[in-house]
């Protein structure tokens, strides 16, 4: 397997920054897409239950509507995808039992055999304490996903900016996920910079390495 060197990673992290202007006139090429899809799919997640969606908002009236509800952020309607990521609100034995059967399929095991895993995660997210948080712990997925596309774009030179800027109940209307399961809780925009956006050129500032990581 080819893999990039530390030096590359770092020099697309470096590279990368939250875009403020978009091209709008340029698209993310279909392969490119289908890499940064995948991305979202390998997601890691705890116990591999993948609690949530990610919406690919590319209805340009659908956008419109979206952005009335962003705080003005117009890199909504400029950038080439759009993608709203959705958390489930709650988790149960129907969830569990639907990766449990995933597992079997992919790696030819019976479904008898995954009893102690299925157990742990009713334990844990269907009767246990965290069942109260459920729509927390989703949505604390959700933004693992959010890391991860960030990062896959920024590797392949795709723009990207990360947006808490919306108003979550009104995108939910918006994007009819009433009795879904799934609520908003947040937003990538991706594409190309365009020539114009003066935050593109301006040093990245970070506390110095030493002052955020520490061995111990």
């Amino acid at each position: 397997m080819n893999q990039a060197t530390p030096r590359q990673l770092l020099d697309a992290l470096q590279w990368r920054y939250a875009t403020q202007v978009f091209d709008a006139d340029r698209k993310i090429p279909a392969d490119a897409w289908a890499v940064l899809a995948q991305a979202l799919v390998l997601t890691p997640t705890s116990y591999g239950l993948q609690p949530y969606r990610f919406l690919i908002v590319q209805d340009a009236v659908v956008r419109a509507a979206l952005l009335a509800h962003s705080y003005g952020n117009k890199q909504i309607a400029d950038c080439s995808h759009f993608v709203v990521f959705l958390a489930r609100t709650e988790l149960g034995e129907a969830d569990v039992d639907r990766l449990v059967r995933r597992v079997s399929q992919v790696r030819g095991v019976p479904v008898a055999a995954l009893e102690r895993f299925r157990n742990s995660m009713l334990r844990d997210l269907v009767h246990g304490p965290r069942a109260k948080i459920a729509h927390e712990w989703a949505t604390r997925q959700a933004y693992i996903a959010l890391g991860n596309l960030m990062t896959a774009a920024a590797v392949i030179g795709v723009d990207a900016c990360p947006m808490e800027g919306l108003v979550p109940d009104e995108y939910d209307k918006i994007l009819k996920l009433e009795g879904s399961g799934y609520k908003t809780v947040v937003a990538l925009a991706l594409g190309y910079r365009a020539a114009n956006d003066k935050y593109a050129g301006l040093a990245k500032v970070r506390y110095d390495t030493g002052d955020l990581v520490k061995v111990i």
